[in-house]
């Protein structure tokens, strides 16, 4: 029998999927990346096509095992990770999606999520699920399409249509899809999606009755680390196991051994997003954090977390590259913003999709302040960098009011840890060093060590740690009191935002 050298990670991202591979020491062998188109067919919506991503994520998988010149023989396991809420709902029998994903930016649902507070407010199933009724979790998209996609509530009370998120999307298909695919997700998944009670790792049947969601459309919920399933019999990967599901936030949260209590990690991608371990405790927010599973490993005690999400992070660089043009890539941005000394004293709040943590406004809408007849392109591409420590900063301010943890350092990871002007201003505006690890693609290396721990190519957590090595750290050099000085005027900025959509406004 073939030396099973590998391990492979699917990460199903919000703007590409990707394929890597991983040798046991959690090095990166290859990587297959395809992108998927964006389709915004209204303000506010923001949708995927759930056929080019699975497509993607074959391609990817081909081209992951052909730059490492191997095959399905050499590889352990595969771990799934993935963009969590996005909300995929297809027929069973045909395979077929009944509607485009609606991805977790899309904010459609504002009216499903008033409608759903009614005179208990936002707050209403916080107890039960750790998250608050906002358009970015999956259940009000769910029902959205119920409610909106002709003859689909009649084929989901039939039994006829399945929900996922899409690990479960991707995992459906790589098991077979109509010919026998499993229908699963992860506790970590499934705490992303308002209808999970987080005490018992279930379905809540009076939430999905609330938000009209037949049972029988939801898959069952496993923990982070076990056999799934296995390759189905005409892919590129038959009969390996698919023994690792981790929502990517939760996924590099586990990439980057963040396993004791008070440990974070912040993610740089499309959004930002900040976890802290909390350990068996379920930590419920009063400062507008979400309290989600961080992971559950087999058979032992789910690892619960205190989250900040941020919904508009890297996709502001996007914006300047693709509607403004002042840009033609993203790495450019860095460039463009150290030809000016500071911001100049613009301000850029990237509310495009609401604001998320710790505000919650879903009626908010972006904006760009301070303006002057001295504010230039290289302050706007300042400003747009600064946006994402700032919004960092008010997520990290109320980890620290619910968990009475204060922050030493800051592991970070994601696509802008390579900005090392940002990196700097974010050590200066937190006032704690930033350290970025050597591999500093941990979503997916997070998914494969769940898979590989399933399979016994890793023992455990402690390999996790054992393969973790810093590459670099920032500490803080702004005098103090400019940096509290900036953050005064970010939060006055912030306030700009506020309540901007009214019920007229398209």
């Amino acid at each position: 029998m073939t030396e099973k050298k590998y391990v492979l990670a699917i990460d199903q991202g919000t703007t590409s999927s990707r394929a890597i591979i991983f040798d046991h020491s959690g090095q990166i062998v290859s990587v297959g990346q395809y992108e998927h188109e964006q389709i915004f067919p209204r303000a506010g919506w923001v949708e995927h096509n759930p056929a080019e991503i699975w497509d993607n994520v074959r391609e990817a998988v081909a081209t992951a095992l052909s730059k490492a010149q191997t095959n399905r023989d050499e590889i352990a396991a595969v771990g799934i990770t993935n963009q969590r809420e996005t909300t995929v709902v297809w027929d069973k029998n045909t395979g077929e999606p009944v509607y485009n994903a609606i991805v977790w930016q899309d904010t459609r649902t504002d009216k499903i999520v008033k409608e759903l507070a009614g005179d208990e407010g936002a707050e209403k199933y916080k107890e039960i699920c750790g998250l608050p009724l906002a358009t970015y979790f999956a259940g009000p998209k769910v029902k959205w399409i119920l409610d909106n996609v002709e003859g689909a509530k009649e084929k989901a009370e039939a039994g006829d249509l399945l929900f996922g998120t899409t690990d479960t999307w991707v995992l459906w298909n790589m098991t077979g899809g109509t010919e026998g695919g499993v229908h699963i997700t992860d506790v970590t998944n499934a705490s992303r999606t308002m209808l999970m009670d987080l005490k018992t790792l279930d379905w809540d049947e009076n939430i999905a009755s609330d938000m009209g969601i037949p049972m029988s459309m939801l898959p069952e919920i496993k923990s982070s680390s076990e056999v799934y399933g296995k390759g189905r019999r005409q892919g590129l990967l038959t009969d390996v196991p698919i023994a690792g599901i981790l929502g990517d936030q939760q996924a590099a949260t586990f990439g980057q051994a963040c396993f004791e209590v008070g440990m974070a990690k912040n993610t740089y991608g499309t959004g930002n997003f900040m976890l802290m371990n909390t350990g068996t405790d379920i930590v419920h927010s009063e400062n507008g954090l979400l309290t989600t599973v961080c992971y559950k490993i087999g058979d032992n005690d789910a690892i619960y977390a205190l989250e900040g999400s941020i919904a508009v992070t890297g996709s502001l660089i996007q914006w300047l590259r693709d509607n403004l043009g002042i840009i033609t890539s993203a790495p450019e941005v860095e460039e463009l913003a150290k030809t000016v000394e500071d911001n100049g004293g613009a301000y850029f709040v990237p509310a495009f999709s609401g604001l998320f943590a710790p505000y919650w406004k879903s009626d908010a809408r972006g904006a760009l302040v301070g303006l002057t007849r001295y504010v230039n392109k290289g302050h706007i591409a300042r400003a747009a960098l600064e946006a994402t420590a700032f919004q960092t900063r008010e997520v990290q301010e109320a980890m620290a009011q619910d968990s009475d943890v204060e922050l030493t350092e800051l592991k970070v990871d994601g696509g802008m840890i390579e900005n090392e002007l940002l990196m700097q201003f974010q050590a200066d505006i937190l006032g704690v060093d930033v350290v970025r690890p050597k591999i500093a693609e941990t979503t997916a290396l997070g998914a494969a060590y769940a898979a590989g721990i399933a399979v016994g190519f890793w023992e455990g957590e402690q390999d996790v740690i054992d393969n973790w090595a810093e590459d670099r750290r920032w500490s803080p050099k702004m005098d103090e009191d400019e940096a509290e000085r900036t953050y005064r005027l970010w939060k006055k900025a912030v306030t700009k935002t506020f309540d901007w959509v009214d019920d007229d406004v398209k």
